[in-house]
């Protein structure tokens, strides 16, 4: 790596069913932060973990992928979410700090473009129409500007703030550079507040992570997205395969590899790999490949050893 950074990207990964589970009966503290994207996943693992280990003081916060790094690369967290990769700036903050780390992609999103349920005209926008909506610029005010067919009002913007992974992400996607982005909109880093938005506002347009439409489905209507092979929406198969383009993309968590040598913070993570393909599915967001989830668990072995058992445990043995 240029300038000695460590970077260790792997694959969360399942065992295969009927493996020995992690043992309750862990104690000590473990802080997560990071992306509102990956919030669900995390506090999924969470709070099904602390209720086998409840003398374990486990946090999970949402400050956005940026602000999560932030934190991460100087010390102050065990694991982050991330809805995109690190980046180099950040990579050097934790070079700087002696912050080595694994990457791991946890789960696939279809990042989601919505409007408001009454919309009865949007169903469906170009990869084209939604860059000129959003590039920095942009002469799009009403629904008209966008599609001659569409209504003259004036439309209201809501998306992700500029210290989400998710707005790096579509800024990238739709726009062509990561951070490139008109500025009057309605921004905000805590996902729920733009669903309240776009529910309260009838010709809104805006964008988040899958797992927070299908949790609000009934108050914003998903639009289909044509990147030149007709009009294609979100869903496990379509994001799996990548036929959901250009929005399909990975979900990541992040430890420190000092702190995957303490017992709690590892098996916090054992019991990640061991339900991951029954806990994310309910989040909305699609598990890897079982054989992906296999790997990493092999490898994350290789690279911390086994997994230290909990002090009850090992008197029991």
């Amino acid at each position: 790596m240029p300038g000695g950074r460590t970077l260790l990207p792997l694959l969360l990964l399942l065992p295969v069913w009927g493996c020995v589970g992690t043992p309750p009966g862990y104690t000590g503290r473990i802080q997560i932060d990071g992306s509102s994207t990956v919030y669900p996943v995390t506090e999924a693992f969470a709070e099904e973990f602390q209720l086998l280990n409840q003398g374990i003081r486990l946090t999970v916060g949402f400050s956005g992928t940026g602000g999560g790094f932030q934190r991460f690369c100087n010390g102050e967290l065990d694991l982050t979410g991330a809805s995109r990769p690190i980046r180099e700036i950040e990579m050097d903050l934790c070079a700087a700090n002696g912050i080595e780390y694994l990457e791991i992609p946890i789960a696939l999103d279809g990042l989601s473009v919505v409007v408001n349920p009454a919309n009865d005209f949007a169903d469906c926008l170009t990869v084209d129409e939604l860059r000129r909506t959003w590039e920095p610029g942009s002469r799009v005010t009403t629904w008209r500007d966008i599609r001659p067919t569409f209504p003259a009002e004036p439309i209201i913007l809501y998306g992700a703030g500029t210290d989400s992974g998710t707005f790096d992400y579509f800024t990238e996607a739709i726009v062509g550079r990561s951070g490139s982005s008109r500025t009057d909109y309605q921004a905000s880093e805590n996902d729920n507040i733009l669903v309240l938005g776009i529910n309260g506002d009838r010709y809104s347009l805006g964008y988040f992570g899958y797992s927070y439409y299908v949790e609000n489905r009934d108050r914003v209507k998903l639009v289909g997205i044509d990147n030149g092979a007709g009009c294609v929406t979100p869903n496990d198969e379509s994001v799996r395969s990548g036929e959901y383009a250009p929005l399909s993309r990975p979900l990541f968590i992040y430890v420190t590899l000092d702190d995957l040598q303490r017992p709690e913070i590892r098996a916090f993570l054992e019991y990640a790999l061991d339900e991951a393909r029954v806990l994310i599915p309910p989040t909305g967001y699609i598990p890897l490949p079982q054989e992906e989830y296999e790997s990493f668990r092999s490898r994350m072995t290789e690279l911390a050893g086994p997994p230290v058992p909990p002090p009850s445990a090992g008197e029991e043995a």
